[in-house]
């Protein structure tokens, strides 16, 4: 549905630039863009309202949506970039660096997919390898000693399933990430802004408050892998994506995720400036929550959080 909404947008806009160039007349031409510009703004309205789990699956993969390192562009000042492991090597998939987000020092960690193939390739289209996840345990780590906030940024299909992952300790990666992520004494915020898939996000998502933009996923696999393994049939995935859950309506209603960030539908991304506003205050207001608390009082929280999953959700 959403595929047949932006051929129709894209022939409507190529309409304003054929006006654009044809009409010298300013006002004839501007009560016909306007008119288009209408139609355009119905076309998104109709299917807003009518939108699918497949629909919200398609947008959060959108080449044109905000990637990691745009929001880190937009949301903080003075960005340092760490790399590496300190075991076997840097994995650029995995984005480390310290910030300061409206002058609070913060450490941030997120993946990257990258914007043209050659950034894709080099990013291993957002899936990290072992020693990605080990490089943002040591930067969780090393903002505890040093007391900085933790702000995960998450957008990936999931962890990287090769031979050489799995060699190198691909699910011990994940699960010493959320031993200790369970137990860190500074504050977690996690900020889910694309694709939120398996073990690769969830390494990541172990937070005091998960904030989601509204055409986000975040489930246990992908549905094309979920219809796969239940019918056989990766053909499916759209019926699997309602019977998953994974969107942020869903997963607020259960009480998975503390936020949802409402964004309509994007396809461009100048678009996502008006967003911005909005996961700012979010992310200010939960910082300020959670740096108010005690260290112990912190965790005591996080666990009872965990604790409650699937036992009482929201209307």
């Amino acid at each position: 549905m959403i595929q047949e909404l932006e051929k129709k947008i894209e022939c409507l806009q190529k309409e304003i630039e054929r006006i654009r160039e044809e009409d010298s007349q300013l006002l004839p031409t501007k009560k016909m863009i306007d008119s288009i510009q209408e139609q355009k703004q119905k076309l998104l309205n109709n299917y807003y309202e009518k939108m699918t789990a497949w629909d919200k699956v398609y947008l959060s993969r959108h080449p044109q949506r905000f990637k990691v390192k745009d929001w880190v562009d937009v949301l903080f000042d003075d960005v340092f970039y760490l790399h590496g492991d300190r075991l076997y090597g840097e994995d650029a998939t995995m984005l480390g660096a310290l910030a300061y987000f409206d002058g609070i020092p913060v450490t941030v960690i997120g993946t990257n997919k990258g914007e043209s193939l050659e950034e894709n390739i080099r990013y291993n289209f957002g899936m990290s390898h072992p020693e990605g996840y080990r490089k943002s345990l040591r930067l969780m780590k090393q903002a505890e000693k040093f007391g900085r906030p933790i702000v995960t940024i998450v957008d990936t299909p999931g962890a990287y399933a090769g031979m050489g992952a799995e060699e190198r300790g691909q699910g011990e990666a994940i699960a010493r990430n959320l031993f200790y992520m369970s137990d860190l004494k500074v504050p977690i915020i996690a900020l889910m802004t694309g694709e939120g898939g398996s073990g690769g996000a969830l390494a990541l998502a172990l937070a005091d408050k998960i904030i989601m933009l509204e055409n986000a996923t975040f489930s246990i696999l992908s549905p094309e892998g979920f219809a796969s393994i239940l019918w056989k049939d990766g053909k499916r995935a759209k019926d699997a994506a309602e019977k998953m859950k994974m969107t942020a309506d869903d997963l607020y209603r259960e009480g998975l995720i503390d936020e949802v960030i409402q964004e309509g539908i994007c396809f461009q991304k100048q678009e996502f400036e008006r967003v911005v506003p909005d996961l700012k205050a979010s992310l200010k207001r939960y910082l300020e929550q959670e740096m108010k608390k005690s260290s112990e009082q912190r965790i005591a929280d996080r666990y009872e959080k965990y604790r409650k999953i699937g036992q009482s959700g929201r209307e």
